[in-house]
């Protein structure tokens, strides 16, 4: 029997996948609550790593430090009273440190190191192992997960995703400008497509999807009808009044 046809005896894993600000965060936490999925965002676990990093000063240039620092960090994903997913960094809920501007600005250095993603990988590939999971990242269908049930790419045009980087800094307070914000993600696509492991790319068999110009519910539905077609799972609940408030994630 295949891997997946195994998998199918399980719930279904479900990989999104994408550059910054294409949509992942918001998609993966509404597929998760209209399947009954568990969310999961990878891009935690690096993020974690980072903050750790800079609370200790570590040499971010350092391969070997940071590979250090991610083999002896504890990092856990769990959900909260509210089902809202949450990261514990050495039993500390950092949850809402993790996207801040310095966080932002270190943590594609931080996730190029081999020996950081390979410290990190079984730990993301162990929360798998039973199902029911939305996982959402840049290389969960090349690598963390490629026998997923439903694999998905998402993109958008550079214009688009600096849009929503820029509403998003200011949702947070955080001012800036479209300039710094457009060359802050050119330079974490070119370090995420361009590193020597795991680099951003779709998997062969993913469903690419482009969502210049649409809203997170139009996004949200063309996912969820995908997920319908290739796992066979009940028809999902309508979109939460939250995740129709949600814009496209800065994971």
């Amino acid at each position: 029997m295949s891997n997946k046809a195994k998998a199918r005896t399980k719930r279904p894993v479900i990989a999104i996948d994408g550059p910054a600000g294409a949509g992942k965060s918001t998609v993966a936490k509404a597929i998760a609550s209209m399947f009954g999925l568990r969310y999961v965002s990878t891009g935690h676990f690096y993020r974690a790593v980072a903050l750790k990093a800079l609370r200790l000063r570590v040499d971010l240039t350092s391969a070997e430090s940071l590979t250090a620092l991610a083999r002896s960090t504890d990092i856990t994903i769990c959900q909260d009273a509210q089902g809202d997913s949450r990261t514990l960094l050495d039993g500390e809920d950092v949850t809402d440190s993790l996207t801040s501007p310095e966080v932002d600005a270190c943590v594609s250095e931080v996730a190029r190191v081999p020996g950081v993603r390979l410290a990190l990988l079984d730990r993301q590939r162990s929360l798998l192992c039973e199902g029911g999971v939305v996982m959402d990242g840049r290389d969960i269908g090349t690598v963390v997960a490629p026998d997923a049930d439903v694999k998905i790419f998402l993109v958008a045009t550079l214009e688009e995703r600096v849009r929503r980087r820029l509403a998003q800094a200011r949702e947070r307070g955080c001012e800036t400008c479209h300039g710094a914000v457009a060359d802050g993600v050119a330079h974490r696509d070119r370090i995420d497509s361009e590193r020597e492991v795991a680099p951003l790319r779709p998997a062969p068999d993913a469903v690419i999807i482009d969502t210049t110009g649409k809203t997170p519910e139009e996004t949200i539905a063309e996912v969820a009808r995908l997920v319908v077609c290739a796992t066979g799972d009940r028809a999902p609940t309508p979109v939460s009044s939250r995740a129709e408030g949600e814009r496209a994630c800065s994971t």
